[in-house]
């Protein structure tokens, strides 16, 4: 056997060699590439089923009647005739009213309490701000059922700490004169009277999330530049002025972020007036939501259709009030504070 020959099946060998180490060098950047996937997975499963499908499901549920303890065979097409019949029910308008009024009521006086507290509370020194910031929003982390409850107590026209401070006052020395009609109010049914509930729903919320948005507010004042206060303090700018004319424009994006995050908490309010109301609304749904009233048609009335087309309203709503904020906080207003 010439050398030429034996050379060849050695050649052969380690071209097959090559080409297995080149299979397996393929094979392990192939799973490098698709490993990063692969930890995706239960996330995209678990995302695609209770988000998408559920999003496309709700959507596909809006142009349908359906019972569901009846069955999907009980499922029956019937157009956009939810959408019509929500926007023709004088309960769906009540429920959208008293959200509207409780968003504007609890949200509005957040942010007006939250943005001058913040802008006094980083100038009175950090041991003090982190005592008083802490002390704000240990209510937004409280669980809102226990907070609830809480005050469903606090309301009480018989028991409640509320009356009684108000009896109190009324009848102190000296205080008399001034608040002495109280006497005649009392009790007050704070949780029973069409009148009074929303405002009791509307300081339950206040007292909730003011400190949440205190604490956004205190972060956006304190990225402000050491440099622009000490000149405007130079200046003989006073207090109120640098909150006017320099903590508050820079708290410009802060305040549209807190914004967006009030109407849109404001427009799913669902446990704290379920709690205060038991579940019933109110009288005369005085206290009813767009959540509580989607939440009685589709798992008390068993309406899975009506309550769809109701959410995908709601989305909509939704969806304009953020594109409005953006127009007068988004990137063109605030380029011009830049």
């Amino acid at each position: 056997m010439s050398s030429s020959q034996a050379s060849a099946p050695l050649s052969e060998v380690e071209g097959d060699k090559k080409a297995k180490s080149a299979r397996k060098l393929s094979f392990a950047k192939l799973g490098q590439a698709f490993a990063p996937y692969g930890f995706l997975m239960p996330f995209i499963i678990l995302f695609l089923v209770f988000q998408v499908f559920g999003f496309a499901f709700s959507l596909y549920l809006s142009f349908h009647q359906w019972n569901p303890v009846a069955g999907l065979d009980s499922m029956r097409f019937v157009g956009i005739e939810n959408y019509t019949f929500s926007l023709e029910d004088e309960d769906f308008y009540r429920s959208l009213y008293n959200t509207i009024w409780l968003g504007l009521a609890s949200g509005v006086s957040q942010h007006l309490v939250a943005i001058p507290m913040a802008y006094l509370l980083v100038n009175l020194g950090s041991k003090f701000r982190h005592f008083m910031t802490s002390a704000f929003f240990l209510p937004f982390i409280t669980s809102t059922v226990a907070v609830s409850l809480i005050f469903v107590n606090m309301y009480s026209a018989n028991v409640g700490i509320i009356n009684k401070a108000l009896v109190a006052l009324a009848n102190a020395p000296g205080l008399g004169y001034v608040f002495g009609w109280l006497n005649d109010l009392m009790p007050l049914r704070w949780l029973e009277d069409r009148l009074l509930i929303k405002p009791a729903i509307a300081f339950l919320q206040f007292w909730k999330y003011t400190g949440f948005h205190l604490v956004i507010y205190i972060s956006g004042i304190l990225t402000i530049s050491k440099e622009v206060e000490e000149a405007a303090l130079l200046d003989g700018a006073n207090f109120r002025q640098r909150f006017w004319y320099i903590a508050l424009p820079h708290l410009r994006p802060f305040i549209f972020f807190g914004v967006i995050l009030t109407i849109i908490g404001s427009l799913q309010m669902f446990e704290e007036p379920f709690i205060l109301t038991n579940g019933t609304g109110g009288i005369g749904n005085s206290g009813l939501t767009i959540s509580m009233f989607l939440y009685k048609v589709a798992w008390e009335w068993l309406d899975m259709g009506w309550a769809s087309a109701m959410s995908w309203l709601l989305f909509l709503i939704i969806a304009a009030v953020t594109a409005v904020q953006f127009l007068f906080f988004g990137r063109k207003g605030l380029g011009s504070h830049s």
